[in-house]
């Protein structure tokens, strides 16, 4: 694909800060980013959470596969960083700016054992095996385009006097993927970066991960090469982060556990290994059916609500997968809210009051959720008295962004909550925004892994 070699956007820290959020590029793959028990995991995934609460802004992600059309999507303002595990090299410093390194790799021939290779030795294996480059003259070796692997095989035919056959894979779409073709068989080999390659290699026990094929090579983020504040300042969190301890914790969870990796990959909870969120899935989508929903969208709300465990309890009394209270639950036919179809029959149940309740008030449905969420959050009072508020100072009661949400935050202070349209009195009513913005973040994840 042809992509921008250069800025196309002005887009630095500044307007960054100003807007509220940062959006990052980030590869679908073990390590990066991926969802596991409902829940975004990766080794990218917490560094970036960690770099925009250095950066006071909200984290926005964006998964994309390949280096060329993630390149085209950071010049072209569709995201600010490129958070991938990105290889530098001197053709990449013409179109992106690279943060200081993260770690030192190399590349690694990925290669099948032989079929009964349970049943050999060491050496029997060795033999059997391409230990020697040079080997590979006349091989055919399945890479995606445009990555530091094509580049790296071009440089070892010049090196090693013979042709490797370098065959471009245009059908994949994940970085993994050529990885999964050679352990079925589907290609005879490829090339990765060796801890990923092993982290792989952990979950298909056929294959082997042993031969070096590069150098050590650098690995980092990337940004725009107009955005200098932002680089100056991702440069000043790694150099702090990378002098803690938490930095150590999440490269070995996700570099240094490869038993760890492998419950991951191969959990049906994993998006990596499945196409499930919780044991509750059928119940979910059951609940979901009757509301009208995505049957994600109503799981990101128990998430939210109990990560899936049913039999949490919060301070205030709320129990179950939908953190009822007892009242609530009664009205809607649960009697004992640790069991699940319980509490996903009336919390269903209760949704579709709210909608019911909003759709006489709020035409438009992507609205209208806004308000059901928030208001499944804090009650239906509070969010009533936050449109009043919206609608004496002018602003929209029917838009929740900027509008409504905003008032709901004022109902901390006197000048508001003291206000005679208001009805339900103080509320810190950060949480219910909160709330929402989570739920509906979290949905947007979810549908990124997760089929329909």
């Amino acid at each position: 694909m042809k992509f921008a070699p250069a800025p196309t956007v002005q887009i630095d820290l500044e307007q960054i800060q100003k807007r509220g959020y940062i959006t990052a590029l980030v590869d679908n793959n073990s390590i990066s980013y991926f969802i596991y028990k409902g829940q975004p995991m990766g080794y990218e995934y917490e560094l970036l959470n960690l770099l925009a609460s250095q950066l006071n802004v909200d984290l926005k992600i964006k998964v994309t596969s390949g280096v060329e059309r993630a390149i085209d999507l950071l010049n072209t303002g569709q995201g600010d960083i490129l958070a991938f595990p990105l290889t530098i090299t001197k053709d990449r410093t013409s179109y992106v700016s690279f943060s200081r390194p993260h770690f030192n790799t190399y590349q690694v021939l990925v290669q099948r054992k032989p079929e009964n290779w349970r049943r050999m030795g060491i050496d029997d294996i060795n033999d059997r095996l391409i230990r020697n480059p040079v080997e590979l003259v006349g091989k055919e070796v399945y890479v995606l385009p445009a990555t530091s692997f094509e580049l790296r095989l071009k440089n070892l035919s010049e090196e090693i006097g013979g042709d490797i056959l370098i065959r471009r894979d245009t059908t994949s779409a994940e970085s993994e993927s050529l990885i999964r073709k050679v352990a079925l068989g589907d290609v005879p080999y490829t090339v990765a970066d060796h801890m990923m390659a092993n982290v792989n290699a952990s979950y298909y026990p056929n294959l082997d991960v042993n031969t070096p094929v590069s150098v050590m090579q650098q690995v980092a983020w990337a940004t725009r090469m107009n955005s200098p504040k932002l680089l100056e300042s991702v440069n000043a969190w790694l150099s702090q982060i990378k002098r803690e301890a938490t930095f150590m914790v999440i490269y070995n969870r996700y570099f240094k556990s490869p038993r760890t990796s492998l419950i991951r990959m191969k959990s049906d909870y994993s998006s990596l290994g499945g196409n499930k969120l919780s044991p509750f899935d059928d119940l979910i989508k059951k609940g979901a059916t009757e509301l009208g929903w995505d049957w994600r969208l109503l799981a990101s709300l128990v998430y939210q609500e109990s990560h899936f465990l049913p039999k949490g309890e919060s301070w205030a009394g709320a129990r179950g997968l939908m953190q009822l209270m007892p009242g609530t639950a009664k009205r809607f036919g649960a009697t004992n809210l640790d069991d699940p179809r319980q509490s996903i029959k009336a919390g269903v149940g209760y949704l579709k009051y709210l909608d019911k309740f909003w759709a006489n008030r709020v035409a438009d449905p992507d609205e209208r959720l806004k308000f059901i969420l928030a208001s499944y959050n804090a009650g239906l009072s509070h969010i009533t008295d936050a449109r009043k508020l919206a609608q004496k100072h002018g602003k929209n009661p029917n838009v929740w962004d900027e509008n409504v949400e905003y008032f709901l935050t004022k109902k901390s202070d006197p000048a508001f909550y003291r206000d005679p349209v208001v009805m339900a009195g103080y509320c810190k009513c950060e949480e219910p925004v909160n709330y929402v913005k989570d739920v509906l973040d979290r949905f947007d994840e979810y549908k990124i892994h997760i089929a329909s």
